[in-house]
């Protein structure tokens, strides 16, 4: 594979339910029987989201920059029934093995195309889409070209005035990436919010903080209540003045990846 060693792990509770590892790194995973069930904690959050920001079952026209085992496309496909779904995910090899190995609904509006995701934003129809997911990494770190203020510009004209932009970030202690990502997609999708664990939105240990951004309030308290809810209680941070804590917008020119897992992290999840 182009981005890792993949792998498709059963899983041992679900037996329709499979994990796909990049490099031994869980990357997705799928209940092919139950597009609905969600193992992944920020996978729930983006969900939520997309749940949140438009009537229940109101088809949505989503872009999904990265792929992996496709569980967000499956997710709203199954939730919002009619919604047209683009993927863009680099690597071939791995979209072949996912569409061999955990076909879809061919009966779904969802076109997998390879090829990278920051080209493919640009050169979408301008206003084509209401949600933008950006959940790409080569091996565990996100792309430098996909982390600034250039970037944001570009998935901002493939949105609708109401659409919004969802991306994970990962980072840990002291969240220097995370504040500089807020930042930079704040600089131009002005009304944004974080969603994360407490322990990681306190900079104590490395994880998810998924990034809601757009030109209009997002639904802060509904997606509170959500995340206090979940099987592993998250927090939204709306106050991003202060989570920034002054940290500046990146352009291309001093844009960076995102910083590398603490190594071990996943062997210790089991």
């Amino acid at each position: 594979m182009a981005t890792g060693v993949a792998e498709l792990v059963p899983d041992p509770d679900r037996s329709t339910g499979w994990t796909l590892t990049l490099d031994g790194a869980p990357q997705s995973h799928v209940d092919l029987a139950d597009p609905t069930y969600l193992e992944f904690e920020y996978v729930r959050r983006i969900a939520a989201t997309i749940d949140l920001i438009a009537a229940p079952h109101q088809p949505l026209r989503v872009l999904h920059l990265g792929g992996g085992a496709l569980t967000v496309p499956r997710y709203v496909a199954a939730t919002r029934p009619g919604s047209r779904q683009r993927v863009v995910e680099i690597d071939g090899s791995l979209v072949e093995l996912v569409r061999r190995a955990l076909p879809w609904d061919p009966g779904w509006h969802l076109k997998v195309r390879v090829g990278d995701a920051r080209e493919a934003v640009t050169t979408v129809r301008a206003g084509g889409y209401d949600v933008v997911v950006c959940d790409v990494f080569a091996g565990a770190r996100t792309p430098a070209h996909l982390t600034s203020v250039e970037f944001v510009e570009a998935v901002s004209r493939a949105l609708a005035p109401d659409g919004w932009l969802i991306a994970n970030v990962t980072d840990g202690p002291p969240l220097r990436h995370a504040k500089v990502q807020v930042a930079t997609m704040r600089a131009v999708l002005p009304e944004a919010i974080v969603i994360a664990d407490s322990t990681v939105l306190r900079g104590r240990r490395f994880g998810n903080l998924v990034v809601v951004a757009g030109r209009t309030a997002p639904p802060t308290a509904a997606l509170t209540r959500r995340a206090a809810g979940d099987w592993f209680p998250g927090r939204v941070e709306s106050d991003l003045d202060r989570f920034c804590g002054g940290a500046p917008p990146v352009h291309d020119a001093d844009a960076v990846g995102s910083p590398a897992p603490p190594e071990g992290l996943f062997r210790a999840r089991g």
